[in-house]
């Protein structure tokens, strides 16, 4: 039986890889403070007995040494999550997502761990101009939480080139799915339009929603880093699904499988917000990734367990307008 620690494992992302890896008959040991993760997300691979949850957080140095005794493989997902919260708290982003990671990768390599696969973020590219955002591209991020993620990844080359700890860092993109947290500010345009929906109430858009994103669903995101940390694959992947959406098309699209008829309200844009993101996910595909969800498919895949397809219709007109 391989042995994995996820750390932010009872995390929207978290839990989700988690349920992924008990099926695959993995044991698991879950890392998490629990500022954002729940004990609810990781109830059924708990109730199965293969699942440990350790409450603490990765700028504990000693407690992820003693963690990592006998893992394999290491997933680091855990993070203080989202541009605004970084603006507003830098400091606590920087210990978390950067000096956390790099206790992460010292803790794996007095373990002998197999491989460490490196949650970073398609933020690290900012709002360069080029499309699609290819690996290669130079990273120009415009928030702190952006920063730290790339000082992630920078730590994950080192250790690997200097101390042959083998490494995977994957950029994921808009990930979207059941269990995010509509409070959260990680990627949650999908959740707050939907809880604006079931509030009656029309979906909110910072900025004119000409602004585009790759949506990518949990499941394809799962599914990239669980093949990302059994291939030979090393080095930065971007991990989306290839296609983008406007904000306004993707609130249109959510109108139509929900059934309701707003007009979206609009607010100004948000400090640290990029413009336009796009997966180039040719290298991620040398690995075996392959999204199977498009956008269309992967929100009824969502609606469907929220309970929330075809939730009803509302008249044209109620509520606010743009």
């Amino acid at each position: 039986m391989k042995k994995a620690v996820v750390t932010g494992g009872a995390g929207f992302i978290g839990s989700h890889l988690v349920d992924a890896l008990v099926e695959r008959d993995w044991q698991v040991v879950i890392l998490d403070d629990l500022s954002t993760g729940s004990k609810e997300n990781i109830g059924r691979p708990l109730r199965k007995g293969k699942t440990e949850l350790v409450t603490g957080s990765v700028t504990a140095l000693s407690l992820l040494r003693r963690l990592f005794r006998g893992a394999e493989y290491v997933f680091h997902l855990a993070a203080v999550p989202g541009v605004p919260a970084s603006i507003a708290r830098p400091r606590r982003s920087h210990e978390v997502n950067a000096t956390g990671t790099l206790n992460v990768l010292l803790a794996a390599r007095d373990n002998g761990v197999k491989k460490v696969v490196y949650a970073s973020s398609s933020a690290v590219y900012g709002d360069n101009p080029r499309l699609p955002h290819k690996e290669d591209l130079l990273p120009e991020p415009r928030s702190p939480y952006a920063v730290a993620k790339l000082a992630g990844e920078h730590y994950c080359r080192v250790f690997q080139q200097v101390y042959g700890l083998p490494t995977v860092c994957l950029r994921y993109f808009n990930v979207y799915g059941p269990r995010q947290d509509p409070a959260s500010d990680y990627a949650a345009a999908i959740p707050h339009f939907l809880s604006s929906l079931n509030r009656g109430e029309p979906p909110v858009i910072y900025g004119d929603g000409t602004q585009s994103r790759d949506f990518v669903l949990v499941k394809d995101v799962v599914a990239a880093t669980i093949q990302a940390a059994e291939s030979d694959a090393g080095g930065v992947y971007n991990i989306g699904r290839g296609e983008s959406a406007t904000i306004n098309q993707l609130v249109a699209l959510l109108l139509r499988l929900t059934g309701n008829s707003f007009t979206a309200a609009h607010e100004p844009p948000r400090a640290g917000d990029i413009r336009h993101s796009l997966a180039d996910i040719t290298a991620a595909a040398s690995f075996g990734y392959r999204p199977a969800y498009s956008l269309e498919a992967g929100l009824k895949y969502l609606l469907e367990h929220t309970g929330q397809a075809r939730a009803g219709s509302n008249q044209p007109g109620r509520g606010r307008h743009a």
